[in-house]
């Protein structure tokens, strides 16, 4: 299955966007406006040099409105660069802020369009590794190296290799123009402050996934013209004034942030997040004859994929499977797991069996996990157990 439908629900506070496969939720993101937004670039000043191990020098910079950031000075390129506290540097975030950690910035700035990503610190043109169409992309490729204007480089989306090459060359100019733009307003803005917020990011879900979508609901007219304007009537748009309760995703959300997943045929999986991985235990219960340990751990694999989608989950992530831990008995597993891990937005990799049985997963992390957005640490009983955040 693909994504079909995708349900934005935007109000003063919140904006949330959902991914529906068959009816059913696969991905969320939940964007408040308390954070500095994965994309966003800004005239930061250096509030803090910080001492890291192995002798390495690390900046905090002030992003304005109370947000700061951490920026690595081991960043290609900057190495050789001498930076000082009260200097204004421009600043793009990687990483969001999560539970302690900064925000994550880096000063090689990078604009996402529908086709393109453009670099302009690269010297080189490189393509999404989704792309099936080579010939096309081969041609498509080409075609950019030719537009190419100095110093500067671009990847290839999926989407590029679908449309005209006029649309991509158009796009290409656009995104030139907004990396002008950044740059007049840093030369004439004061610091902190900023340069550039990234697009809404429903309209980066759209660019993945428009060729397949069937629908679009959402409680926002506005959102309707703007859509209608790039896609015209690729897929229905539905409108209605509450899209995440009438969806059915507020009690997605609800049943995400519980510790415990029950499986349809039996058994159960355990989620628990950690600061330094996520471990994920999947319990059979007492149905372990007749091959019920095997169907209930291929059923755990498909959820625990949806589950590691859904929730967000980031960085390490660990599965002990029921029963037996052979390679044998998780080969398919794994298989199942590659499957449906393919279908994510987001790069993962799984790295294989470790010697005492579990399955490893290495998920790249940009944004906050849904535990993250949607609750936080209670002052009693200090983190070991969570509870609902207020309005």
């Amino acid at each position: 299955m693909t994504i079909d439908t995708i349900v934005y629900d935007k109000n003063s506070t919140v904006t949330g966007i959902a991914a529906l496969e068959n009816g059913c939720p696969v991905e969320l993101e939940i964007i408040t406006g308390r954070q500095a937004i994965s994309g966003n670039v800004y005239l930061g000043k250096i509030s803090k040099k910080v001492m890291l191990a192995g002798a390495k020098e690390g900046f905090f910079v002030n992003l304005g409105d109370g947000l700061e950031g951490f920026l690595n000075a081991e960043e290609n390129g900057l190495a050789d660069v001498k930076l000082t506290e009260g200097q204004s540097i421009v600043v793009q975030v990687s990483q969001e802020k999560r539970a302690e950690k900064h925000a994550r910035l880096v000063r090689s700035v990078q604009l996402a369009g529908r086709y393109l990503v453009y670099c302009p610190y690269r010297l080189r043109v490189e393509a999404s590794a989704k792309i099936e169409d080579k010939h096309t992309l081969t041609e498509y490729m080409e075609k950019v190296k030719e537009n190419v204007t100095g110093q500067e480089g671009w990847i290839l989306r999926t989407a590029s290799v679908q449309a005209d090459f006029a649309e991509v060359e158009k796009e290409m100019k656009e995104l030139r123009e907004i990396f002008e733009n950044i740059r007049k307003k840093a030369r004439s803005e004061q610091a902190p402050c900023l340069l550039y917020a990234k697009p809404d990011s429903l309209f980066e879900h759209l660019a993945l996934r428009a060729e397949k979508l069937n629908k679009l609901v959402t409680n926002s007219r506005n959102i309707e013209k703007e859509v209608k304007a790039l896609y015209g009537d690729a897929f229905t748009i539905e409108i209605c004034q509450n899209p995440f309760e009438e969806c059915g995703i507020d009690e997605v959300i609800a049943q995400a942030l519980e510790k415990e997943v029950v499986l349809k045929g039996g058994g159960r999986i355990s989620i628990e997040e950690t600061r330094a991985c996520t471990a994920i235990d999947v319990d059979s219960g007492r149905d372990v004859g007749g091959g019920a340990l095997n169907r209930i751990n291929e059923e755990a694999a498909y959820e625990i994929a949806r589950q590691i989608r859904l929730r967000n989950l980031a960085g390490k992530i660990v599965i002990d499977f029921a029963g037996h831990s052979d390679y044998k008995y998780i080969k398919p597993l794994l298989e199942i797991l590659e499957q449906e891990l393919a279908k994510d937005s987001q790069k993962n990799h799984i790295a294989g069996l470790s010697r005492a049985g579990l399955v490893e997963i290495i998920r790249v992390r940009r944004r906050p996990p849904l535990s993250e957005l949607m609750t936080e640490e209670c002052a009693v009983c200090c983190g070991t157990g969570r509870v609902e955040k207020g309005a």
